[in-house]
This record gives C-alpha cells, sequence and structure tokens, in this order.
C-alpha cells in the first residue's frame, strides 16, 4: 500500500523496486550486487514489430510498383482504343462533336473501367476474407477472430482505382480530342 511512485501496473513497480535496490547497491559501494532487469516479452514483441514494419515497407514498394505499371498499362489499353476507333471518332466530328465531348467519352471509358476494376477487387477481398478467417480460427482456435476488409478502406481503395485510371486516360482522351474529323474519317 504505502510504494511510492508514480507505478501503474506491477511491471512498473517491479521496476522502480529494482531501480531503487540499483541505486542503494551503486551508493553502498556494492556495484557486483546489482540486479538487471531484461523483460524477454517486451524484446519479442520489439523484434516482431520490427519484422512487421519491415515486411509492411516491402509489401507497401510491391504496391507502389503495381500501381505505377497498372497505370501505364491502362493508358496503353485506352490509346489503342483511341487508335482502333479512329472512324468513330471522325464521325462523331463531322457531326457536331467537340473535342471536349470526345475526350468526355474516353473519360468516361476510363472512370467505368476504373470503377469496375476497384468494385470487383474489394467483393474479391470481401469474398477471400471468409476462408480466410476460417482457416486462421481453425489453427489459433479463437472463435471471435475475423478478417476483414473494413468498409472505409474499401471505398478508398475503389477511390484509388478510378482517380488511377482517370489519370492514366488522360493522355490518350487528349489525343483523340485532338484528331482532325477529315483525316480520322479517311483511315482504314
Amino acid at each position: 500500500g504505502n510504494y511510492p511512485g508514480k507505478a501503474r501496473n506491477a511491471e512498473e513497480l517491479f521496476r522502480d523496486f529494482v531501480d531503487r535496490y540499483n541505486r542503494q547497491m551503486v551508493e553502498d559501494d556494492r556495484e557486483d550486487s546489482t540486479i538487471s532487469y531484461t523483460d524477454m516479452a517486451a524484446a519479442l514483441v520489439s523484434s516482431v514489430k520490427q519484422i512487421v514494419d519491415t515486411i509492411s515497407y516491402v509489401l507497401i514498394a510491391f504496391i507502389a510498383v503495381s500501381l505505377i505499371v497498372s497505370s501505364i498499362m491502362i493508358g496503353i489499353i485506352t490509346y489503342i482504343s483511341v487508335l482502333e476507333r479512329i472512324k468513330e471518332i471522325g464521325l462523331l466530328r463531322a457531326i457536331g462533336a467537340s473535342k471536349k465531348d470526345i475526350s468526355h467519352v474516353f473519360n468516361a471509358e476510363t472512370f467505368i473501367i476504373g470503377l469496375t476494376a476497384g468494385l470487383l477487387g474489394v467483393v474479391v477481398t470481401v469474398l477471400i476474407c471468409i476462408p480466410l478467417t476460417a482457416w486462421i480460427r481453425s489453427l489459433t482456435d479463437i472463435p471471435t477472430l475475423l478478417v476483414m476488409l473494413p468498409p472505409r478502406a474499401g471505398v478508398i481503395l475503389v477511390t484509388i482505382s478510378v482517380v488511377l485510371t482517370l489519370i492514366a486516360g488522360l493522355i490518350p482522351s487528349g489525343m483523340a480530342a485532338k484528331k482532325d474529323p477529315i483525316k480520322a474519317l479517311r483511315t482504314e
């Protein structure tokens, strides 16, 4: 009851006791009688946290590279779509569609691609979480364990997907808008 200090739990009480004991031994010139305290659990948790952090950084790097590559691929696919539909673009321009209208057509297409890809990715992730939860529960015997994609994270992922596809489609949609209608109608 009358223990001095600001200790809140048993570990802190023990550390305070060991520190006071060691100070007393140093003051009494009996340094050979000091106690060394090592918290193995804290050291283990710290090591595991370091490993998890390292793995997380590596995964973030892989994801960043994947996003860049997928954005480039979406840009290439949109560019190929522009090349394949040159006559359509020429026809639309000939009947009065503005450059902005042509750009909007391709931007809408990339928006739909991004939205579909993002929603598909979130749905697949949610479906994979079901057997993953069952598998991890069977390994750990923890019935309340749940692997899930938080709804907010799902919305963020879909938003990132849409934004990246829109950015990747800007250059090809701009190229489509600049096509001369007469030249576009002459091509085969």
